[in-house]
């Protein structure tokens, strides 16, 4: 499996893009190339696509995390440029997409062979989780319904090892003691405090940063 932070607040590559917003690829044999969010803008997620080496017409599944434009903001871009991918949408995130197939999701679901969405917790964000030979690897978009819940949800799926994306303001930090992978992106306001205590676990994320499980 690999995971590719496609857009973020920061970048790991000189030529990248950054930008208020998160989008990461995810890479799995035998399954089509799934981005989870779209980040703010269209050309800065296209042009990071390029210089990633990532053809956006061979994307087959875009899921979104939640209604908030800084996930949002590149999926009309991205459409233009890919006619075949399915979506599977939060049901708060009301949108007319004509000749599309999407998936309006409330409760959790099979997106894919071992890639499952939580649900929509508390009626705003749905989050991934990914069952690897490690454990499960979840990706969050801002965990506005805060990452203990997340993990929790994900958890009825095995046991979490991982979790990659923004924890906005969360701060219970006791609650990451035991994950072996810790990748806080985007909008996570103590990311410089989690990044100090668990150095061994935490990875700097960043466009460009690419995870290979």
């Amino acid at each position: 499996m690999k995971i590719t932070i496609v857009y973020d607040n920061e970048v790991r590559i000189g030529k990248l893009k950054a930008g208020w917003g998160f989008a990461s690829l995810i890479e799995i044999p035998h399954t089509p190339p799934i981005l989870f969010d779209t980040g703010a803008d269209a050309p800065a997620l296209m042009h990071n696509m390029k210089e990633l080496g990532i053809d956006a017409g061979h994307i087959g599944i875009i899921v979104i995390s939640h209604a908030h434009g800084d996930h949002t903001g590149g999926l009309r871009g991205l459409l233009e440029v890919n006619k075949e991918a399915e979506l599977y949408l939060p049901a708060s995130f009301r949108v007319s997409i004509p000749g599309r197939k999407i998936t309006t999701v409330a409760e959790p679901i099979e997106i894919a062979e071992g890639i499952f969405s939580t649900g929509e917790l508390k009626g705003i964000e749905q989050s991934l989780a990914i069952k690897t030979e490690k454990g499960i690897l979840v990706i969050v978009g801002c965990s506005h319904p805060g990452v203990g819940e997340i993990i929790e949800a994900a958890s009825r799926f095995g046991k979490v090892y991982g979790i990659i994306g923004g924890f906005h303001g969360f701060r219970d930090f006791s609650r990451l003691r035991d994950l072996p992978l810790i990748v806080p992106c985007h909008c996570t306001q103590y990311k410089s405090e989690i990044l100090e205590i668990f150095p061994q676990q935490s990875i700097k994320c960043g466009a460009g940063l690419i995870l290979e499980q």
